[in-house]
């Protein structure tokens, strides 16, 4: 099928890739002159694993182009996703000009028949209104408005794409149920659970499904706050609840508090929405405060452990909110490094992918070439992002480079009595010292 993927962000450009992959033609569009010829040249402005494979792959068999030309991509396709972004506003709704503009820029160059497919994360009416806006403006041709929402893990997006655990379709006919099952062919033999319900439905799946993932953060990080005062570890007490098949183990980590492009966007959009229908979400209300308080948290406890941080050195391992990504968007070490700095720490910073986007974020950050290089001459190593390079750091080496044997690891990467065996004063989150 001739589709037009409109955005060249993280998830259009996944999007474009694995459409093409299925065996469509696909033309991913934006304005941006410059992400697109970098894009032509094979240059992958985003780090997702295996992203660069997936597009050179496809452009090279033909069935993926990247352009500029929106009026053409339209015309020539009979299938068109809306990937733009859907930025927050000051207070927690989503910004939708990006695709209300989109929506009237296909209405203007509608030569047929078209199904719009909604892949941004919108709120719920998005999709009849942009029906509305494509019917009032349009030349009068049929554009069938379907609502198919993603659920890309920053660092997991391909095998996401590829593998998923549902594709929700949300649509108002059959014929364009079809296309998207047409679209969406190879996932048949994979057996991948398809869910079909009305538009306005699938706009709330993805809503309701990233606010439940971020309460269980919430929770579990709640719980090591506990197991902090009662002398509980917050791993055991994980494994204990993860085995109840009711609840699960993912998402049952205690950290530093979550981040991203989707929990925080999307627990604020959802919020705004029931306040919009005159409802207190309580539960999501109050995610969003622990969330905010954990992070907080993060600073104190970071300056608990070294008593002092004023004219202090704090060496700092991981800036992007997870490994495996080179996002900063509402990373935890964003107020963990401002609150630092505030008390007088001088921070020296590493990460293995997000250097260049924390170097816009930060000032009078030093930052290193590797682990070692930040631990040298630090007071305290901060292990903030659980990158599998610093699961296996050498602990002798990285004892030399400090000034005194200290770290604070938010993440739990390492095991507490080992640390004493190695001789660090070691903390980490929900264990009693």
């Amino acid at each position: 099928m001739q589709i037009a993927v409109i955005g060249t962000g993280y998830v259009g450009l996944v999007t474009g890739a694995g459409l093409a992959d299925f065996g469509n033609d696909v033309t991913c569009v934006d304005i941006d002159v410059n992400k697109i010829e970098a894009l032509k040249q094979g240059k992958i402005p985003i780090y997702e694993p295996g992203l660069d494979i997936l597009v050179s792959k496809n452009v090279r068999e033909q069935r993926l182009s990247f352009t500029t030309d929106l009026a053409s991509s339209i015309r020539n396709a009979r299938a068109i996703f809306i990937a733009v972004g859907t930025p927050p506003r000051p207070d927690g709704s989503a910004d939708l000009r990006y695709v209300e503009d989109v929506a009237r820029t296909i209405a203007k160059h509608m030569n047929g028949p078209k199904l719009v497919i909604t892949k941004s994360t919108v709120p719920i009416g998005t999709g009849r209104m942009i029906e509305k806006i494509i019917s009032e403006t349009g030349p009068g041709h049929k554009a069938s408005v379907v609502s198919n929402p993603e659920f890309l893990r920053e660092g997991s997006a391909i095998e996401d794409f590829m593998k998923p655990d549902r594709l929700v379709i949300g649509a108002s006919d059959q014929e364009s149920v079809d296309l998207m099952k047409e679209i969406y062919a190879p996932l048949h033999s994979l057996e991948i659970p398809f869910v079909v319900t009305n538009v306005e439905s699938s706009e709330l799946i993805k809503y309701a499904s990233n606010g439940f993932l971020a309460t269980k953060i919430s929770f579990i990080n709640e719980i090591a706050v506990l197991c902090e005062k009662i002398g509980g570890d917050v791993h055991d007490v994980a494994i204990g609840m993860g085995l109840d098949s009711r609840i699960g183990p993912k998402f049952l980590q205690a950290g530093p508090g979550f981040g991203g492009s989707c929990f925080p966007k999307d627990t604020l959009a959802v919020a705004d929405i029931a306040r919009r229908y005159d409802y207190n979400f309580q539960i999501i209300e109050a995610v969003l405060r622990v969330n905010k308080e954990i992070k907080e948290r993060m600073v104190v406890k970071v300056a608990e452990a070294m008593g002092e941080v004023d004219g202090k050195i704090v060496g700092v391992l991981g800036l992007a909110f997870k490994p495996e990504t080179d996002d900063m968007r509402d990373s935890p070490t964003l107020p963990l490094i401002a609150g630092l700095q505030k008390q007088g720490a001088k921070i020296r910073a590493y990460d293995p992918q997000a250097m260049d986007n924390a170097k816009t974020m930060f000032e009078n950050v030093e930052f290193c070439q590797d682990a070692y290089d930040c631990a040298s001459g630090a007071d305290a190593l901060v292990i903030a992002t659980e990158w599998n390079e610093f699961r296996a750091l050498n602990l002798k080496r990285i004892k030399a480079a400090l000034r005194q044997p200290l770290i604070i690891d938010l993440r739990n990467v390492y095991d507490p009595q080992r640390m004493k065996g190695e001789g660090f004063r070691y903390y980490s989150v929900g264990r009693a010292k």
